[in-house]
This record gives C-alpha cells, sequence and structure tokens, in this order.
C-alpha cells in the first residue's frame, strides 16, 4: 500500500510540475488584417520568447474560427502563437 501511495503521490507532482511548465505565455500585438476566408490574422506583435522570433508583423492561422469574431483591426491583443503542423498558429487570444 506504501509503494501505491508513492507512486500516486509521483505522479501527482510530475503532473502538477508538467502543467507549470508548459504554461502558455502571452505576447502583446495589434491586429492589422482579419482573413476570414483563409482564417488568418495578421498581428503586428511583440517578441515571440517560445518561437524565438523579434517583434514584427506577420499572419498566423488561428487554432480556432471562433477567434477571428472576438478581434478588430487595430485592435490590441494578448496571444499566444505556437507551430502546430509547421504552421505559425494562434491558439489563444485575448481582446
Amino acid at each position: 500500500m506504501k509503494l501505491i501511495a508513492r507512486l500516486i503521490a509521483a505522479l501527482a507532482l510530475t503532473g502538477t510540475l508538467a502543467g507549470i511548465a508548459l504554461a502558455a505565455e502571452y505576447t502583446k500585438g495589434e491586429i492589422k488584417k482579419i482573413d476570414t476566408a483563409q482564417k488568418k490574422l495578421t498581428i503586428k506583435h511583440e517578441e515571440l520568447k517560445n518561437l524565438d522570433m523579434p517583434a514584427m508583423t506577420m499572419v498566423f492561422v488561428v487554432a480556432d474560427d471562433t477567434m477571428l469574431d472576438k478581434v478588430k483591426v487595430g485592435q490590441p491583443v494578448e496571444f499566444v502563437a505556437e507551430r502546430v503542423n509547421g504552421r505559425l498558429t494562434v491558439t489563444e487570444i485575448q481582446p
């Protein structure tokens, strides 16, 4: 029984640490263009540390189409971008 309790405790701790390590880091940006047909956003953004990219303006696909309805051109946002299947993708956005 003690071995099982230790194993459960170790798994719980590992899961907690993994959650901390995978916490999303938001980046500030400004929406420059919305392309609903292609499901893309053009964002002028600060440095994307997780992707090792300097500040610039670039086009991203969105992970979820509903993100396009949450923003408008000229709006400041905070977002998370990741490489998904080789494409730069906005996975989270906060208007």
